[in-house]
């Protein structure tokens, strides 16, 4: 073997084993971003049955109607994933809810959470869907 091709097998083997740890790092990375995304949307689809939950009839006297946002405030609660931090990673779900006719009732209730990645930014899970009232 000459000099030469110790040189290019080093260069070869260097470039094998960086794409190596390159994907590796990138599949861990997304793995994480999934994990956070996941987490994200379980805290969406408990505060989607929260507001099913709530007691809106139109029918009862007097009327009554549970599902309005003062009834969900805003919150910041902690995604539910392994984290180094005390607090864990934050989360702020948003639950707006709005009349879209009177007659017949329908609202419109979309759920947003918002939670952090990285230095990406925040990404935003968000359930939009519409309800009638109990009868």
């Amino acid at each position: 073997m000459t000099l030469t091709e110790i040189v290019i097998s080093l260069a070869i083997t260097t470039l094998a084993v960086g794409g190596m740890v390159s994907g590796y790092t990138f599949s861990v990375e997304r793995a994480e971003w999934s994990a956070r995304s996941s987490a994200a949307q379980i805290l969406v689809d408990q505060k989607l049955e929260q507001t099913k939950a709530a007691r809106w009839d139109t029918l009862a006297t007097p009327v009554v109607d549970e599902l309005v946002t003062t009834n969900f405030p805003v919150e910041v609660t902690a995604l539910g994933i392994p984290s180094t931090s005390a607090q864990g990673i934050v989360a702020t779900n948003i639950t707006t809810i709005s009349l879209v006719s009177d007659s017949p009732p329908l609202k419109m209730i979309r759920i947003q959470c918002i939670w952090p990645f990285k230095e990406r930014g925040p990404f935003t899970n968000t359930v939009v869907t519409y309800r009638s009232p109990d009868q």
